[in-house]
């Protein structure tokens, strides 16, 4: 499975600017089309097909913010037969016109090579995974995890966040969930609120997620804790909503954060006691 997967991220990632199609890559890494793309999903998290459009369209945004090239070559570049195609699907994902996301100037990916890493040793399973409060040790590993589930979390920028995380691991509201010594899941708290809530992909249809939550639990205020996600129907959730009502969130209010629609979830805490 590990080898399968492995080699099909390095055909894609080698082949971005060519067309690909479930049919060719399978036929390139030697795998049937069936189980090359149960595998794929199964470990990534999402089809081959939502991999490659979201990946060219981060390394169409990167060459937005970064180069001078006009954004006709740049929908060229990323698989697109008109400028008019591309724009329509990247609004779709990024929430503006490449023209107003090259305008701000401020680059974040949908999607970021997919590389397993160290978590290679998760899908041999066996073990039981162990919740603990983060220490300064966990930073690497941690934002190896932020990368693989980097789909989940709009405006994302790693400098940043990795500010965000230090301040959070000092004060003691930051948890961990790990694997055989690899960190499988992230949460940071404050007061009533998930402020980032992240399980790696192979890992969000396994009951662990529950755990890892449940766990997380004591260290909430009674009642219930909160988060938020994609609104309904956005092209760019791959299953985040689901995610989190199959832990038994609840919709709530309707919000826009960063200029972003989303929508806020509400987890009674009582009930994942």
């Amino acid at each position: 499975m590990i080898d399968c997967v492995l080699r099909t991220i390095d055909y894609i990632e080698a082949n971005l600017d060519r067309r690909l199609g479930l049919e060719q890559v399978a036929g390139a890494v030697h795998y049937s089309k069936f189980h090359l793309h149960r595998t794929f999903a199964d470990t990534v998290g999402m089809s081959i097909h939502s991999y490659i459009q979201r990946r060219r369209l981060t390394e169409a945004a990167r060459l937005l913010t970064g180069s001078a090239l006009p954004i006709l070559d740049i929908a060229l570049i990323a698989g697109y037969e008109s400028q008019q195609s591309f724009s329509k699907i990247f609004k779709a994902m990024y929430k503006q016109t490449p023209r107003d996301f090259r305008r701000r100037g401020a680059f974040y990916p949908l999607q970021l090579p997919f590389a397993l890493g160290g978590h290679g040793v998760l899908l041999e399973g066996g073990g039981r995974p162990l919740v603990e409060p983060a220490t300064a040790a966990d930073i690497p590993g941690w934002m190896e995890l932020v990368r693989l589930a980097v789909d989940g979390f709009p405006f994302l920028r790693e400098e940043e966040y990795a500010q965000t995380l230090a301040r959070y691991i000092h004060e003691g509201r930051a948890l961990t969930m790990k694997h055989h010594g690899i960190v499988t899941g992230v949460l940071l708290f404050g007061g009533s609120r998930l402020d980032f809530f992240a399980v790696h992909p192979f890992y969000r249809r396994h009951r662990a997620a529950g755990e890892f939550l449940a766990a997380a639990g004591t260290r909430f205020p009674p009642g219930g804790v909160s988060t938020t996600t994609y609104r309904a129907g956005d092209k760019a959730d791959l299953g985040c909503r689901e995610f989190l009502m199959g832990l038994g969130f609840r919709e709530d209010e309707l919000l826009t954060e960063f200029g972003y629609p989303t929508q806020r979830f509400v987890l009674d805490t009582r009930k994942t006691a």
